[in-house]
């Protein structure tokens, strides 16, 4: 999960963000230290930098360790052929029997591994046993259906625990499998079954959001009338909300129907280290989606590691709560493989934070004894915006960590998150890492890391990050540039699927030996990282760059603002201008001066050159179903062009009502 996507156009990024500004962010550089007990008891240490530091190979050896091979590998990295890695090449591993089977063997087949939390309030708790049956139950399943090793598997589901039983089992038969998530439209899919060749696709009949069944199977069916689609034998199905669906016989195959009479041991088979695991597809600079390619040893090695040390759990006391959908690589290494591996009690939703209500979070939090959140910033500002009196409804008591992942959080947000969900003592990890890099990469560590508001901070043990500029040099302490990796890591991806060129040209050619994929980034004066965004989300205003991040930011830490997002449009005198969107607080009133002192606050914080020369208050931001703000729309309205594709919106009439309120002339100074 990235802070961003895909690689960009390759702006200077020297002047991003001053340390004056980084202090005004902080208001008073605020410091948080981590809870004595957490500290004296947390899974890693500082030491863990220094063994890492010492010998970086012989300690990711140590971590694979955490992992049980049925050949120990003897080869720790293979970059003979850089940037192509190898990981544990000679090691032989089933990811699902280190998932499910070995917690059941170890004694563990009465722990929960799965509450499940539908929408409409139907719930569900799936055991290790439960689980390690299910999923034998699928591998065999597929296996009928013609799956072999290598057959690659399309999953389109809903948040329902056939999604992760489905996951399990392709990992468990070798098939290597492409989750799409389901909001995506049948075209989005169709191109995703046709650059991985799926040979079978497994969804459902629908799931539920906001408060009724949406439709799945039909996009499914629309897809597979497109061309390049001709190869996928069978479409399995989930019945999950009873809505009617079109059936076609030979090719669709009902779930309960082949799953439910399958034996229920399956012996997993052991595959060599470097073998498909997934392919994850994200958006591309040239339209088409490139296919991320992740391996089996090195990403269950990064991935279980991460899971452990980051969030500090105890597997025996824990409950775990990633927001994220498995369509989303978030999902799949901090839902299905980093806390399953680790033998994890965690939680499974299916719908949106606010239905029936706007407290169905924590809700949940407080049923299930949450004790470990892992969220976006996009929600926690949706939470800010509905107001603190709502999670102080619910008892928010069992939480120790917190965590942020998906876009650099504001501080404003971060304090918020950690005041009024984690009552002002529990410790906010703030995550970077991406689809691409499989698992997280900057991090601060609950039991060891003083943290700062907004800030990931540190690459972790084992990985090497840097901020250089446009030459490749690394910066000082409190300057900025691009975000680089130096190091190849366990969980990297390996290619991008078919196509190795555009893998090279993509994420290596920009830094010779140092892997970018467009984020934007400041050391402070600590050396510590801030990510700023894209490297496109960075606006050249009379010749400064002036980070997006910023600004939104700066926004939000006004008292009258819940959330913002900003764009830099075409102007003929400055380049680009600034143009934010806002959405109020619930008390604040669009009332005439409003714009003139939110252009005034942003100038006092950053200077006049950051001062939007638009703002437009609206009710709503346009977001994708993973909470990401489509800034290239909002592009669109400022520039007043036609807009783009809003096919992947959650909801397109935002932009109607946006559209509809387009601001008057802007003031000049």
């Amino acid at each position: 999960m990235s802070y961003g996507g895909d690689t960009t156009d390759t702006l200077g990024m020297g002047d991003v963000v001053s340390n004056e500004s980084l202090a005004n962010l902080l208001r008073e550089e605020r410091r948080f230290t981590p809870p004595a007990d957490l500290a004296a008891d947390a899974n890693v240490t500082a030491e863990a930098y220094e063994r890492a530091k010492a010998d970086r190979l012989g300690f990711w050896a140590e971590q694979a360790r955490r992992l049980t091979w049925a050949t120990e590998p003897t080869e720790t990295l293979d970059w003979s052929n850089p940037p192509f890695a190898k990981w544990f090449a000679d090691g032989k591993l089933n990811v699902a029997y280190n998932c499910v089977d070995r917690h059941v063997e170890n004694g563990l087949g009465d722990r929960v591994a799965l509450h499940f939390e539908g929408e409409p309030g139907d719930t569900r708790s799936l055991t290790y046993a439960e689980l390690q049956r299910e999923v034998s139950q699928a591998a065999h399943a597929l296996t009928e259906l013609g799956v072999q090793t290598g057959d690659r598997v399309a999953i389109y589901l809903p948040m329902i625990t056939e999604a992760v039983i489905a996951m399990l089992a392709c990992a468990r038969i070798g098939a290597p499998h492409s989750v799409v998530f389901g909001g995506f439209s049948a075209d989005a899919l169709a191109t995703r079954i046709q650059d991985a060749d799926a040979r079978v696709i497994i969804t459902a009949d629908g799931g539920y959001r906001r408060g009724k069944p949406s439709a799945l199977k039909p996009a499914v069916d629309e897809a597979l009338t497109r061309p390049g689609t001709e190869n996928v034998r069978s479409v399995l199905v989930v019945r999950r909300t009873g809505q009617e669906v079109a059936w076609t016989e030979g090719r669709d195959v009902w779930w309960h129907e082949i799953v439910d009479r399958q034996p229920e041991q399956h012996t997993p088979e052991a595959f060599d280290a470097e073998h498909p695991l997934f392919i994850l597809y994200t958006s591309g600079t040239t339209g088409k989606p490139k296919g991320i390619l992740h391996t089996t040893g090195g990403y269950l090695t990064q991935v279980s590691y991460t899971h452990h040390a980051v969030f500090d759990l105890k597997p025996e006391s824990d409950v775990f709560w990633c927001t994220a959908d498995v369509g989303w690589v978030t999902g799949h290494s901090y839902i299905v493989y980093g806390p399953l591996s680790n033998g994890a009690t965690e939680v499974l939703y299916e719908g949106t934070p606010d239905t029936p209500h706007q407290g169905r979070w924590w809700e949940i939090v407080q049923k299930y004894g949450v004790t470990i959140l892992y969220t976006a910033p996009t929600a926690i500002r949706a939470c800010m915006k509905w107001g603190d009196d709502i999670p102080a409804k619910f008892d928010l008591s069992s939480l120790r960590v917190l965590g942020s992942v998906g876009e650099p959080i504001n501080p404003e947000a971060w304090i918020w998150y950690r005041k009024n969900i984690g009552a002002d003592t529990t410790p906010v990890v703030d995550t970077w890492w991406q689809t691409e890099t499989g698992g997280i990469m900057i991090s601060p560590l609950p039991g060891v890391t003083a943290t700062k508001p907004g800030s990931a901070q540190v690459a972790l043990p084992g990985i090497a990050a840097t901020v250089v500029d446009d030459e490749a040099n690394e910066v000082a302490n409190g300057a900025g540039g691009y975000l680089v990796l130096t190091e190849p890591w366990p969980s990297m991806l390996r290619t991008i699927w078919g196509d190795d060129q555009r893998y090279l040209d993509t994420y290596w050619s920009r830094f010779e030996n140092r892997y970018f994929a467009g984020d934007g980034a400041k050391k402070d004066d600590d050396g510590d990282i801030w990510l700023l965004g894209r490297v496109d989300d960075v606006m050249l205003v009379s010749g400064h760059n002036i980070s997006t991040t910023e600004v939104e930011s700066s926004l939000v830490s006004h008292p009258k603002v819940a959330e913002a997002a900003v764009v830099g449009a075409t102007d003929p005198q400055t380049t680009q201008a600034i143009c934010a969107f806002v959405i109020l607080r619930g008390s604040a009133a669009e009332d005439e001066g409003l714009v003139e002192e939110l252009r005034a606050h942003v100038a006092k914080q950053l200077g006049p050159i950051a001062k939007p020369k638009r703002i437009m208050p609206v009710a709503e931001l346009p977001k994708t179903r993973s909470g990401k703000i489509m800034r290239r729309l909002l592009r669109d309205v400022a520039e007043n062009r036609a807009l783009g594709d809003v096919t992947t919106l959650t909801d397109s009439s935002v932009m109607e009502l946006i559209q509809s309120k387009l601001p008057s002339a802007p003031s000049e100074d």
